[in-house]
């Protein structure tokens, strides 16, 4: 399965604000109510609401997060807990979360196009994870240093987690260790997702 392009607010309306996903908000007065009695919920349903919107706000495909899932599975400690610090480690999150992109595919597309230098090195692979002690900088030209200093100038009263360090001026942030999932702003239940991959026979 392909990573998703459709409408994004249509996945707002279904899992609710993802500020991973997009800027826009929706104003869910709005929203036509459909009558649905929800203490009828499938259990397989909430664990899969779940999933998805795991997937959506880190903007990975299915298969993507299948792999994640079987990593965390085979390291040392809670799967859940793993599988979101591989998630939170990931270099457009980290771009993300260094306000120096407005969403996650805002820094996949900085990432893409060669704006960002790992440790000096440039990466143009969102999906690279990121370690403790990696140095996260903007390629030395005016284009890629006016657009990410436009994104931080903006997002500048957002609060940096404290597994990273942000250097305005510089343009440069730092990751100090990796993250306690307590600071993920993702409001999420893993042990549902854990439950639903591991339900499935494949696994």
């Amino acid at each position: 399965m392909s990573r998703y392009r459709g409408p994004k607010l249509k996945i707002i309306r279904r899992l609710g604000y993802l500020s991973g996903l997009t800027k826009k908000k929706i104003k869910f007065k709005y929203i036509h109510k459909k009558k649905i009695n929800f203490n009828k919920k499938s259990k397989y349903n909430v664990r899969l609401k779940e999933k998805q919107k795991l997937r959506f706000y880190y903007g990975i495909t299915e298969r993507q997060l299948i792999n994640y899932f079987l990593i965390s599975k085979k390291s040392r400690g809670p799967t859940g807990q793993i599988l979101l610090q591989l998630l939170e480690m990931r270099l457009d999150n980290i771009i993300f979360r260094l306000n120096m992109a407005s969403t996650i595919p805002g820094a996949r597309q900085l990432i893409n196009h060669g704006h960002i230098l790992v440790n000096g090195r440039e990466i143009n692979i969102p999906s690279y994870r990121c370690k403790p002690k990696d140095i996260i900088t903007v390629r030395d030209d005016k284009k890629s240093k006016d657009l990410v200093r436009n994104f931080i100038k903006e997002s500048s009263l957002k609060k940096i987690p404290k597994h990273l360090t942000l250097y305005p001026l510089q343009q440069k942030g730092l990751v100090n260790q990796i993250i306690d999932i307590k600071f993920i702003s993702l409001k999420i239940k893993e042990s549902l997702i854990v439950e639903y991959y591991s339900r499935q026979t494949k696994f």
